[in-house]
């Protein structure tokens, strides 16, 4: 029990278009991908599916799911499949009667199979949010081959080689998934295509800021982060990691994942910013992963052992306990979210909430955190699945509601054109808030015990004794 409970802490990801999460191969990659499985292997690995959900469920009663009639469903369809690709579908329709987040699988083409820290993938330099159904540039590395094509925050991506946007939406029109979840698919499947093998070139159409048509070719350049190294059967993931001082020296903290090299990172990060008048934890669009590493960090920011939540399995309860570190930092917190955001960023998110630590400021995030493990299939894909429930202390369930911000802040594509970042500047305002007001407390504190005699102060004191 003691090993499963370890790797339930440590995988809670939303593996939402594996491609895009691991930057596996490029969509012409595909073909070296491994044969096409056999009509038993493929019997095998849906038989391996169904079971390992029967089995190993959080929830015996599957959410009120009769998962026995699903398989009589579903099973029957496994003779007709004639390409992996077709099973793949299969199954992910199967797993979505469950209408539960972390049960995906991920076709071997999208696993990165080395351990090489180098990413194997390529980009343009931009990232893109779903605003109000069109795919809207969110942000513009400087420097990069989409800065260089004159590609700006607020500009509209109508289609990307051949593909419109709009076709890849009706794909997922059919969807069972939550519509949070339906909007990150689609967001991720646009950046998976726009991304691909460096040296390479996609040719982009959109929009500019006054809604006329545009097209350009961007190459592709190598990413600049790194890979994370090989958990069991939770694959290497591309991480990003940006610290910095904001103007008067508030902290800005922002990764894309959590995983060991991020946290290798994260808390010398906090403590290089003990003098900060407030930090700022950035988690839009981060989609989860080691869900250990949320009480890890947690006790970088809390004075007292305190728990960020509870998960159920079929047996057992476990906490993710947070363990106050030697010198956390204790002043003004404000932690950004969004509907990317998802799983141990959930965690995370709402436990600090909940203990008055941090003020969350955004978007209600994906509704997606139920701690999961991955295995691997006949055909070589892997399944990941959820084996435990998370609530909050106070017994609030995240799966399928969302974190709800304190302070609602909508990203839009006019604040995008004119360069601005609404949720950013939120969380600057509520800092300087708090610190202000941090300061007139202590100030009046410092008054008071001037005013007051010395010799009266010794008194006061002894009286408490």
């Amino acid at each position: 029990m003691k090993k499963l409970t370890r790797l339930i802490l440590l995988v809670a990801l939303l593996s939402l278009g594996a491609a895009a999460q691991t930057q596996g191969p490029a969509q012409s990659d595909v073909a070296t991908a491994p044969a096409a499985a056999t009509s038993n292997v493929r019997q095998e690995t849906f038989d391996m599916v169904w079971t390992t959900v029967k089995e190993k469920h959080f929830d015996p009663d599957f959410g009120g799911v009769d998962w026995d009639k699903v398989r009589e469903q579903y099973a029957p369809k496994v003779a007709a499949v004639k390409t992996n690709q077709e099973l793949y579908a299969l199954l992910q329709a199967m797993l979505g009667e469950l209408h539960q987040s972390h049960f995906q699988i991920i076709p071997p083409e999208a696993i990165v199979d080395d351990d090489s820290k180098e990413p194997k993938g390529g980009g343009v330099g931009l990232d893109i949010r779903l605003i109000d159904g069109q795919a809207i540039i969110n942000k513009v590395e400087a420097g990069s081959k989409a800065a260089a094509a004159g590609l700006r925050p607020g500009f509209i991506i109508k289609k990307i080689d051949d593909t419109s946007v709009d076709q890849i939406i009706q794909r997922f029109s059919k969807s069972t998934e939550s519509p949070a979840i339906v909007r990150t698919r689609i967001t991720r499947t646009v950046i998976g295509r726009i991304n691909g093998k460096p040296e390479t070139t996609v040719r982009l159409a959109y929009l500019d800021d006054r809604d006329q048509p545009h097209e350009v070719i961007v190459g592709r350049e190598k990413l600049k982060g790194e890979m994370s190294p090989r958990f069991g059967n939770f694959p290497p993931q591309y991480t990003e990691f940006e610290t910095k001082r904001l103007e008067g020296g508030i902290g800005y903290i922002r990764f894309n994942i959590f995983v060991t090299p991020v946290m290798e990172k994260i808390r010398p990060a906090i403590r290089s910013m003990s003098d900060a008048p407030g930090i700022i934890i950035d988690l839009r669009g981060n989609p989860g992963g080691l869900g250990g590493m949320a009480s890890g960090i947690a006790g970088a920011l809390e004075e007292k052992q305190t728990s960020l939540g509870v998960m159920k399995m079929r047996s057992g309860r476990q906490a993710f306990i947070v363990f106050p570190h030697k010198d956390p930092y204790l002043g003004p917190l404000v932690i950004l979210v969004d509907g990317g955001s998802a799983s141990t960023s959930e965690i995370f998110a709402a436990g600090l909430k909940e203990i008055g630590r941090a003020t969350i400021i955004g978007e209600r995030t994906m509704g997606a955190a139920l701690p999961s493990v991955f295995g691997k299939l006949p055909t070589g894909a892997l399944f990941q699945y959820a084996i435990a429930d998370f609530k909050t202390s106070a017994g609030v369930l995240i799966e399928g509601l969302g974190v709800k911000p304190d302070i609602e802040v909508k990203l839009t594509r006019g604040a995008l054109l004119e360069g601005r970042d609404p949720q950013l500047d939120a969380a600057i305002g509520i800092i300087n808030q708090k610190h202000s007001k941090l300061e007139r407390v202590s100030a009046h504190k410092l008054i008071l015990a001037h005013r007051i005699p010395p010799a009266y102060r010794s008194q006061q004191e002894r009286t408490k004794q």
